[in-house]
């Protein structure tokens, strides 16, 4: 019975070990083999951008009070003297003794002072550039050629240079298509205005500048 029992586990064998293992495609050239993902299954859809004004991922977070300081002095050229002090807390920044985490929330408080502060170095900067004969020397209209005069003079090609200066200078992007066209045109009207103001041609710089400041492409990252 064993005899048999042998015989019969041998023929199994044998029979296994004559059948073939399907043999894989050939790889095509220039094609990797499939690798498992070591993470396991990550096929979860990313959020629709259009539900989300755009954007993928977390969202915008709002500048700090030293962030904002530093971009302020970088972008305009001078710092806001008002912001360090009293306002810098209102603004959000811990004072460890009642509150030891900074504030990056965006709120009415906020964008209230800041417009405040925007206004004072816009045109405290914009006023300074008046005097200063040399484009190096200036900030808000570095890519104006000679002395600030009537910038009502200034060419479309020239104003939209400035203006794409300018946002790269605030925003790290610049304003292209149609937003610059925008924008080309609020340059323009801005210019018109404050010519008709006595020593008012430094308005329409400041007057950009602020709106640069106050937008949320300056506040958030």
């Amino acid at each position: 019975m064993r005899r048999l029992l042998l015989f019969a586990l041998l023929a199994l064998g044998a029979a296994g070990c004559g059948e073939k293992t399907p043999a894989a495609p050939p790889p095509v050239d220039g094609q990797l083999e499939p690798v498992g993902n070591p993470h396991g299954d990550m096929g979860t859809p990313l959020p629709d951008p259009e539900l989300q004004d755009g954007r993928v991922g977390r969202s915008p977070r709002r500048l700090t009070v030293t962030q904002l300081a530093r971009s302020i002095e970088v972008a305009v050229g001078r710092p806001w003297a008002g912001l360090e002090g009293g306002l810098a807390t209102t603004l959000g920044r811990a004072d460890y003794a009642l509150v030891n985490q900074e504030s990056t929330e965006p709120n009415l408080v906020f964008a209230k002072f800041l417009e405040d502060g925007a206004r004072e170095v816009c045109m405290a900067q914009a006023a300074a550039e008046k005097s200063q004969a040399s484009p190096e020397a200036r900030v808000l209209s570095r890519t104006i050629p000679g002395p600030l005069t009537d910038l009502r003079k200034l060419s479309d090609a020239q104003v939209r240079e400035l203006l794409v200066y300018l946002s790269t200078r605030f925003w790290g992007s610049p304003l292209q298509g149609d937003e610059l066209t925008r924008w080309a045109t609020f340059f323009t009207k801005a210019a018109a205005r404050a010519e008709a103001i006595t020593n008012g041609r430094d308005q329409a710089l400041a007057a950009v500048c602020i709106a640069l400041m106050t937008d949320s492409r300056f506040l958030t990252y």
